[in-house]
Order: C-alpha cells, then structure tokens, then sequence
C-alpha cells in the first residue's frame, strides 16, 4: 500500500507498508531482524554493521557478502526491542536523497506481525522502484527464513544471479566512501 503526499519541493511516497504474518515468537523474529556480523539473506546477502551495536543514534551499514561494498547506508533513529526499529536509508549507488524504513513487530495469533513501512521516499526516482519491489523481497525471505532458516526458493536463485553479477557494483558502493562517521539525515 502507498500514500503519495507533495511536500511542496517534490512528491515524496508518504508510506509503503509491507506486512507479513511469521510463524514464530516475536523474540525470535526481533533477534533475526536484529543480527549483525552475519549474512542475512532476506537482506539480499548482506550483512548489518555498526560501530558499536544497533541503538539511536548509531551509524548502520548493509555490507555485501565479500565486505567491499555498502549497499544501503543510515543512521538509527529508533530501538525499542522487540516492538520497533527504524533508520535513515540511502542506497550508496543512487544520488537519491534519504528516506525512512521502519520495521513493527506485534504479536498476533499464530506468530509475530511483521510490518516494514518506508518513509518520504522521493516519488519517481530508483529508489522508489528499487524499495518497491526490495520490501516485498525482504518480507517474504525473511518469513521464510525466519520459519525454514532458508530464503524462499525464488530469493535463493536471486541471490545466486546478484553473487554472479556482483563484480559489476559501481565504485561508488566501496566500503571506504562510506565510512561509519559520514551521517545519513534526511531533511
């Protein structure tokens, strides 16, 4: 679902929800959402690094598999386990500016409700189209592994083809030009 609001300058996507119900206790998945220092797959093969652990304030950055490049790179802005975690988001390849991406766990009969929801996303741009299609992968692979501890079968042969082409991220997503003092805020 969106919600398309101009914020004078430019139309920006309010929000996008992405909601899933997972099969298992909220701790479980608030722990799985939360790993750092470890491949996730539903994060498309990246890992989560900070400096010093996930918490307001902290620089984030989704690290390629090899470790060379960033691929997304924020700032916490919100840490309230196991209910709500949010961060600044900007994709290093993109010239896009930054939006929001929060993540709500609620328990639910059956599991956890698991709800992304991105924010101020510029309407129109790559970074529309790329979290468009990004959320509905992130939510399905990570029910999935959540509830198997594998991503579906269509997220795994995506992430082999993005492993095989992984040589043609632009230099622009090194690891070095996004260092963990280089703050993402979003206006």
């Amino acid at each position: 679902m969106n919600e398309a609001v101009s914020t004078g300058a430019e139309e920006t996507v309010e929000r996008t929800y992405n909601r899933v119900v997972i099969r298992a206790p909220i701790q479980k998945v608030w722990a799985e959402l939360t790993r750092e220092d470890t491949i996730l797959p539903f994060f498309f093969n990246s890992t989560c690094k900070t400096p010093d652990g996930l918490k307001v304030g902290a620089p984030v950055r989704m690290v390629s598999k090899n470790g060379k490049h960033a691929a997304v790179v924020g700032d916490v802005l919100e840490f309230d386990p196991p209910y709500r975690y949010a961060h600044t988001f900007k994709f290093t390849s993109l010239d896009d500016p930054p939006c929001i991406i929060r993540y709500e766990l609620k328990e639910v009969y059956g599991g956890t409700e698991f709800t992304m929801i991105s924010e101020r996303v510029p309407a129109g741009t790559k970074s529309e189209k790329y979290m468009t299609s990004g959320g509905e992968f992130i939510a399905n692979n990570f029910k999935a592994f959540v509830e198997t501890g594998k991503a579906t079968a269509g997220g795994r042969f995506a992430l082999f083809m993005m492993g095989l082409t992984s040589f043609m991220t632009p230099s622009a997503c090194k690891l070095e030009n996004w260092p963990f003092d280089r703050n993402i805020n979003v206006d």
